[in-house]
């Protein structure tokens, strides 16, 4: 039988014992602080830590070093740092005052009167202060699809991809909370028609359902991470959308890549769920060919059974359509290879830092991660339930991408990332 809560938690919801996300909550009255999710609850960890419930923490850090305050600050940094023991004694106190034996909490209703919160009665804010953010192209459908509208399906892909994890750097100053509406961006295009480029609102405008990662503990500059080693620098995976700019992308993307197409606005979920919650959902993950080379090569290599969808929801619409499903499975390159590559050169990994997926798709027309792939470029339009046709993204469009893992009894989710556009 899983493990139970005194609090109750149905079946489908997304936050049960088993899971206890991490974010940074603001209430009506009181200043940003951390908290985990359970139900449709927020658990206050600042009080809790002020009340003297994670002195254990510290002696699990290595080093002795002091682990008080740690949940009192507007971000979940000083804790990502601490590494995963650490993270690790947390959880287990959490979920042993969660727990339907514990009469701590339970039996005290005034203490749970202080403690808790509803989700829906705070404001949530960006889990941790980014550094720096990564974004990877790490599913081969995604780049197989991409690539043959390019280049044809024998070119699809380049000589590199299946030898690294393909990436580029994006701009961490513009990744926003879920429900941050995103205004159409502006750019440079060029007409198929037209000699030479214009300058306006993008016509093109795109989601892209991705996951992403944040370090906990960083590496010293000149200091690779070890595949081995790369999942001890990991803290927790959530959603996001990398929202794009199709039209202004073509024009700018050579021969430096994406940029002004990619840095207006990257959504990303507020919960934060721990490699120690998706462990049960462990998978081996798919066969490359050819082998990767050395320092890309581990034989414990790992993914996660993680199911994802995305829904469209119209001005003109009542309720949000699915419009693809896809998994976490479908991604070719591993977090720990993502990691492990990042650092080869030397490069310094810093607490906070966002390492992102790429767009995850899957083999069939259904499984698309984004509408450039959905509408092959525009050319099959999506029927929607409301009449309507979407070839890209409209004005008063609203996009939510969903995850969770299905176990026995009980679903460890992310929650949403959503995304309501807004006119330039």
């Amino acid at each position: 039988m899983p493990l139970q809560s005194f609090i109750d938690v149905s079946q489908e919801s997304d936050f049960p014992i088993q899971n206890l996300p991490y974010g940074i909550f603001k209430p009506h009255q009181g200043s940003p602080r951390a908290g985990v999710a359970i139900s449709n609850l927020i658990l206050d960890l600042s009080l809790l830590e002020e009340l003297g419930h994670f002195r254990d923490v510290a002696a699990a850090v290595s080093g002795g070093r002091n682990a008080s305050r740690i949940f009192s600050g507007d971000s979940l940094n000083a804790f990502m740092a601490l590494g995963r023991p650490a993270w690790k004694k947390t959880r287990e106190i959490l979920q042993n005052l969660l727990s339907a034996e514990s009469s701590t909490l339970r039996d005290d209703a005034e203490l749970r009167a202080r403690l808790f919160h509803k989700q829906g009665e705070v404001t949530m804010q960006l889990p941790a202060r980014i550094g720096d953010y990564t974004d990877f192209y790490s599913s081969y459908y995604h780049a197989h699809n991409v690539g043959s509208m390019l280049r044809g399906p024998e070119n699809a892909l380049m000589p590199n991809w299946k030898w690294l994890p393909v990436a580029y750097h994006g701009r961490a100053s513009s990744v926003v909370v879920s429900g941050t509406e995103v205004k159409r961006p502006r750019g440079q295009t060029k007409p198929p028609d037209s000699s030479s480029p214009v300058y306006g609102p993008s016509k093109s405008l795109d989601f892209e359902l991705e996951t992403a990662f944040f370090i906990g503990p960083g590496n010293s500059l000149g200091q690779p991470v070890s595949i081995d080693h790369a999942e001890d620098h990991i803290f927790g995976i959530v959603l996001m959308n990398d929202w794009s700019a199709r039209d202004i992308q073509t024009w700018e993307y050579q021969p430096l890549g994406p940029f002004l197409a990619k840095n207006f606005c990257t959504s990303i979920s507020p919960w934060v769920v721990t490699l120690e919650a998706l462990e049960p959902f462990r998978k081996a993950p798919p066969a490359q060919d050819p082998p990767p080379l050395s320092y890309l090569n581990r034989a414990a290599d790992f993914t996660f059974d993680i199911q994802l969808e995305a829904r469209l929801q119209t001005a003109k619409m009542t309720q949000p359509q699915t419009i693809t499903r896809t998994n976490f499975r479908n991604l070719y390159w591993s977090i720990a290879q993502q990691l492990a590559h990042h650092t080869v050169n030397g490069c310094n990994l810093q607490t906070g830092d966002l390492l992102a997926s790429g767009t995850i798709s899957g083999p069939t027309e259904d499984s698309r991660g984004c509408m450039l792939e959905l509408t092959w470029r525009g050319a099959n339009p999506l029927q929607l339930s409301s009449g309507e046709i979407r070839k890209w993204l409209e004005d008063g469009d609203a996009l939510s991408i969903t995850g969770y893992c299905q176990g026995d009894g009980y679903r460890i989710g992310f929650g949403e990332v959503n995304g309501r556009i807004i006119s330039a």
